[in-house]
Parts: C-alpha cells; structure tokens; sequence
C-alpha cells in the first residue's frame, strides 16, 4: 500500500509547482505583450534584433509591477511595456523634461486606451520638475541610453558625463529588492576606454562599475542580445549600423546584414 507523503513534502512540492508556474505564466503575459496589435509594423520589424521577449523575461518584468523605462526615445519597448502592465501596474517614462517625451504624448494622443495611463517624470529630475517618487519602482528599465549620459547629451546640449547621477536617480526611484535593467552598446574589453567617449560603445566593466558605484550589485548577464558580426569599429560608431544608417547608401547592404549592435544585458538589484 503506498504510504501518504509527510504534510511538508506535499507543501514542498506545491510551493515548487508554483515557483516553476511563475516564469511560465510572466514570459506569456510578455508574449502577449509583444503580440499586441496597437505595436507598429515598423517595430514589430526590430523584433529580431532586440529580442523583447527573452529579454524581459530575464530581467523578470511582471504585469503588477511599477516599471520605469528610462528615456524611451521613440517607444519601442513603450508599446511593449504599455499594455503589458495596463490594468495592473504602474508605467512611467522618464527623459530629458519636457522635450524628449513627445513621442509618449503623441502616442497617447493617437491611443488613450493603451498609452493613456502612462506617467511622465523627468530624468535627470531637476528641482522642479516631475519625478518618479523615491523608493517606488519594481524595475527600471534602460535601453541603449548610458553612451549618452557618459557623452554628456543633456537638453541644451553636449555637458560633462553625468552618468554617476544618473545611476543615483536610478537607485533612489527603485524599491529595496528591485531590478535595475540595461541593454546598451558593447565595447570589447580590450578597446581603448578613449573610444567610449564618440563611438556609442562602452566597455561591460565601466557599465558594472558605474552601476556598483551607486549601490546596486550585479545579478546576472545575457548574451541574448549579442551580435558577433558587430565588431564596434565603424566609421560613425555605433550610428553606422542599422537602424540609424549614418552612412546612409554607402555600403548600406553591408551593414545591414551585420544587423544591430553587438549588446550587452544586464540586470542589477537595489539591496
């Protein structure tokens, strides 16, 4: 006669049920995400470059949770993370105030229904300026922007590096426990450090070191996003490559089939 199991073990395999359920149940929430109909057919085409739904899923976005997305240039994972938490979280998008969230504004403008509940802030916040409230976030998002910071792109121009402050605002907007995300441009290890000041490219270690220097500590890395074609020395950096063109017809075909930069995935966690 088979014995029953021990009241512990048959808790022990229902907590383990669960605990496998989970990232079934967020990757399908993502997917369904990336389905939506409301994306643009012009995003839906990058799709095979950015992996969107591999890549939230490894930084482990959740339909409840509050999720900032970091100067959202001009949406493409908006349109992602937009009807992902509608009806159950939180989205902000924060950029350069008030300029560079124009694209939000128009997107919902176009579609209040999707993009309406969406909360707009500053980043950097300067006084006066909207903010995401400190120690709110699940997860804060960032795609392809610290080259930008290190190169000091600020509203009324070029500036020094800001990215030191950046990374502060980061952490303070994150809950104790959440998830700071980063997909950006990857420089070789052995590359000059010179060339992150032009290129668009930076190094894994000065992106960990910035990162660490603010308080969070490193959780993991993917290579979901890497390109071994992309060997980060073209004539206009990164902006050779598609989807930027800089060279616009010359050689075009050529960089187009080396696709989008070689990147690096990160994922980072407030103590």
């Amino acid at each position: 006669m088979r014995q029953p199991l021990p009241v512990l073990a048959v808790l022990s395999i229902a907590v383990a049920s669960v605990a496998a359920g989970e990232p079934q149940t967020q990757r399908h929430a993502i997917q369904e995400a990336v389905s939506a109909s409301t994306r643009s057919p012009a995003s839906v085409a990058r799709d095979s470059y950015r992996h969107p739904v591999e890549t939230l899923s490894f930084f482990g976005v959740k339909p409840g949770q509050t999720v900032v997305e970091i100067w959202p240039g001009g949406g493409w994972y908006t349109q992602i993370l937009a009807p992902l938490v509608r009806g159950h979280g939180t989205l902000y998008a924060a950029a350069l105030w008030p300029g560079e969230l124009d694209a939000i504004k128009a997107l919902q403008a176009k579609d209040a229904g999707t993009y309406g509940a969406i909360k707009l802030a500053a980043f950097p916040a300067e006084a006066g300026q909207p903010k995401v409230p400190d120690g709110s976030a699940d997860a804060v998002l960032t795609f392809r922007n610290i080259h930008n910071w290190r190169m000091g792109e600020r509203a009324e121009g070029e500036g020094p590096d800001y990215a030191p402050a950046a990374f502060a605002q980061m952490f303070a907007m994150l809950k104790p426990g959440g998830i700071l995300g980063i997909e950006e441009h990857r420089l070789p290890e052995n590359a000059s450090a010179e060339r992150e000041k032009t290129s668009g490219y930076l190094k894994v270690s000065t992106v960990r070191r910035l990162a660490e220097a603010a308080g969070f500590k490193f959780v993991a890395a993917s290579e979901v996003n890497a390109n071994p074609r992309d060997t980060a020395g073209w004539p206009k950096g990164v902006w050779t490559l598609p989807p930027s063109y800089a060279l616009k017809d010359v050689d075009r075909a050529k960089y187009a089939a080396i696709g989008e930069s070689d990147r690096m995935t990160l994922k980072f966690r407030k103590p």
